[in-house]
């Protein structure tokens, strides 16, 4: 249950809008990325081919910085994890020579959201708290300060329903839902909205409070349809049929599930097809259709396979980018150290050659007192 609901590519999405906030002289440029943007939910595959188009012909940084995750965002859509993360990795490297606390704060936002998606979680955790540091720089009249507090807020909670805590993932959603809806551009936080209440729903879901379950995801499906995001609302409807199915009316659930397969076709998303696929598996199987149970449980199982070979690679991919930033840092650490032994022996040896100076000085001082004392007595 837990790997069917960690749903946050949502937010990667929005780092690409909050990035593709900061000015630019570039108009078409933007144009080209909107339009890209809204493909991701229901043609991921067209927005990679887009993205990858700009970035052959692109040199500014910045640019750069938000085709990047434009193409780290169609990737995680699609769950390949291992190019949305290279991708990403990409972004925050050129983001950190900008050193603009905004456009370092949606990148690692993101980054993090990465490492949720593949249970990294203490490496997603770690990146969270880095990206406090940069919020503080961030003035309390900008409005992206909010919509990324409530991003950041809204992984968190992700983070604490993935480890059982629905309470505490409560707390963070509704936190997020205050910051969304302080941001005055309203349409760029609907995305976020629909994925904020879908967790919410599946909150109430896990202790047991059916009909709040039922209007938190109602609330994810309309916002989702003011975007024409058929992936948010398939996952929305797949979380109504679970709460039909805790109150018992198989056809209901069914029916919700019917739409969600529907509105998944062509969106090449793996954990929203086996959850449907799964779901539907169960609710045939409740309804005694021993035939239609056997071809879902098929598809669910095949789709589960990939999903976990995409996964696997990309966690190792992952892991050997953390060895080689261990093995920089701990270089680093090294330089520092030799830099610091030079220089402690440096500091001596000028210490000593003071010393040593003073020391030859007072004494031809004192041979010079001493020989003229000697005049003095044998005058």
């Amino acid at each position: 249950m837990k790997l069917l609901i960690r749903v946050f590519f949502l937010s990667v999405l929005l780092g690409i809008i909050s990035v593709s906030g900061q000015k630019t002289s570039d108009d078409s440029l933007s144009i080209i990325l909107r339009k890209a943007t809204k493909e991701i939910y229901n043609n991921p595959d067209n927005a990679t081919k887009i993205g990858k188009d700009l970035l052959r012909k692109e040199k500014d940084p910045l640019n750069l910085i938000r085709i990047y995750m434009l193409l780290s965002t169609a990737e995680t859509a699609k769950r390949n994890f291992d190019e949305s993360l290279q991708y990403i990795y990409k972004a925050r490297e050129l983001a950190k020579k900008t050193n603009d606390p905004k456009v370092l704060t949606t990148v690692l936002i993101t980054a993090a959201a990465q490492f949720q998606q593949m249970d990294l979680l203490s490496k997603s955790i770690e990146t969270l708290d880095e990206v406090d540091k940069y919020l503080a720089e961030l003035p309390d009249d900008l409005s992206l300060k909010y919509f990324e507090i409530g991003r950041s807020t809204l992984l968190r909670g992700i983070i604490y329903k993935s480890q059982s805590n629905p309470e505490i993932a409560l707390q963070e959603f509704l936190i997020a839902i205050q910051n969304f809806e302080k941001v005055p551009e309203q349409k760029t936080t609907y995305y976020n909205q629909s994925i904020t209440y879908y967790n919410i729903g599946y909150s109430y879901l896990y202790i047991n409070q059916l009909d709040k379950a039922q209007q938190a995801l109602q609330k994810s499906i309309d916002f989702a349809r003011l975007t024409a995001a058929k992936s948010l609302e398939a996952y929305a409807l797949k979380g109504m049929s679970e709460v039909s199915k805790q109150k018992h009316q198989s056809q209901d659930a069914l029916d919700f599930l019917i739409q969600a397969e529907a509105l998944s076709k062509n969106i090449g998303d793996l954990t929203l097809n086996e959850g449907i696929y799964k779901e539907m598996g169960d609710t045939y199987l409740a309804m005694g259709n021993q035939n239609l149970y056997q071809v879902y449980s098929k598809k669910h199982f095949e789709t589960r396979l990939k999903r976990e070979q995409n996964e696997l690679s990309s966690i190792n991919h992952a892991l050997d980018i953390h060895n080689v930033e261990s093995q920089k840092k701990s270089e680093d650490m090294i330089t520092r150290y030799h830099i610091f032994i030079l220089a402690t022996l440096l500091s001596g040896a000028f210490i000593f050659g003071l010393f040593f100076y003073f020391v030859l000085k007072i004494r031809k001082r004192n041979q010079r007192y001493h020989e003229e004392i000697k005049k003095l007595l044998s005058s």
